[in-house]
């Protein structure tokens, strides 16, 4: 990724319908070259930044860069960009071949170039045998796969990509997935990704922006949204989390509404609202005091068998649910539904979060 040049820009963007706010004040960085997506729940505004990226829907403030130049008021065609859709879009009247070639096609592409460059998109996506096939002969993946290659034939600066695999079962969505990762890579186009699947998001992108309610919560790589959510709702809405409800009282100490005390690797702040635990860096505390952060006396509720893990419901004091995922090499510690047990987590494995008002509390 080359970040000396940004191929979008959004800044102060805002969108408006009138009887509500779409979009509040975004501002945004894509590079060259990057993976980006952007998730959140229905409604939260992604699949209205993708339209005005593309050209739908032009912005009510603020303005929108690509390549450097202000593209907030130009129509799609005059915009290097890209889009492929859930339901692939292709003309049912003509051929793999035929759809492919079109973008081409409009822009008079000389005949010899345009054979070559069809036939080698095709390749990329592994769909040359299908050259003569009409859409309606094709799988799901197999048209997602041909609306891939016709997106990215003319080599656009952004390839935006609206929850492409959600059509497609499980299986197939993880193999898209595979052949998505490592077609950006080959080419090279920034591809900005609109999905409400978190773990989709995760696994293909170099960074994340996380939405809710027309309003930005956070951006950055997988690891740092996962293990150093900003706020109450990426805590929540980025796989599971234990969160406990208290306050900083000092640097690097924070106390649970439940009375409980617990060190933290950040300073003293008096936004934070709650401590976010993942369920899997949770540990059985051992014998001697060599750990801190101790968790004396949880209450176990249930157990759910998940195959390679198992997920434990307990309850701390002040009837404070909290989640502990046990793996299968663990499964010698395993604990009966109706006793008690000392867990503890590391310093570094809690994230202080913040609760950001009205949009985490609706």
């Amino acid at each position: 990724m080359n970040d000396s040049q940004p191929v979008l820009e959004m800044i102060n963007v805002v969108k408006d319908y009138g009887h509500f706010t779409a979009i509040k004040r975004l501002n945004l960085s894509v590079g060259k070259g990057e993976f980006f997506s952007i998730i959140g729940p229905s409604g939260c505004g992604k699949t209205t930044i993708l339209k005005m990226i593309a050209g739908f829907e032009y912005p009510t403030g603020g303005e929108i860069r690509i390549s450097g130049v202000n593209a907030s008021g130009q129509p799609p065609y005059q915009r290097n960009v890209n889009t492929v859709f859930q339901n692939y879009a292709l003309f049912p009247h003509m051929t793999v071949l035929q759809n492919v070639a079109y973008p081409l096609k409009i822009k008079q592409v000389p005949k010899a170039e345009m054979a070559k460059r069809v036939m080698d998109s095709l390749d990329m996506v592994s769909m040359r045998e299908y050259a003569d096939r009409r859409p309606d002969q094709l799988s799901g993946g197999q048209k997602q796969r041909v609306a891939l290659a016709r997106a990215l034939i003319s080599s656009p600066d952004i390839l935006l990509l609206d929850e492409p695999l959600s059509a497609l079962d499980f299986h197939l969505r993880q193999d898209m997935q595979k052949i998505l990762k490592h077609l950006q890579r080959e080419v090279g186009i920034t591809f900005i990704y609109i999905t409400h699947d978190q773990g989709e998001a995760l696994s293909l992108s170099d960074r994340i922006a996380v939405m809710k309610r027309g309003r930005l919560h956070q951006v950055g790589t997988p690891a740092e949204i996962y293990n150093h959510p900003k706020t109450k709702f990426v805590a929540g809405f980025i796989g599971k989390t234990n969160l406990l409800p208290g306050r900083m009282i000092q640097d690097h100490l924070f106390q649970c509404e439940n009375g409980e005390t617990f060190r933290v690797e950040a300073p003293n702040d008096p936004n934070a609202a709650c401590l976010s635990i993942r369920p899997e860096k949770i540990r059985f505390a051992p014998e001697d005091d060599t750990y801190t952060n101790k968790i004396e006396g949880a209450f176990v509720l249930e157990e759910t068998y998940y195959g390679s893990e198992t997920e434990v419901l307990l309850k701390l004091k002040g009837e404070l649910p909290f989640l502990l995922r046990i793996t299968e090499q663990d499964k010698h510690r395993r604990i009966a539904p109706g006793t008690f047990v000392d867990l503890y987590f590391r310093t570094e494995d809690a994230a202080v979060v913040q609760n950001t008002g009205e949009t985490d509390e609706q």
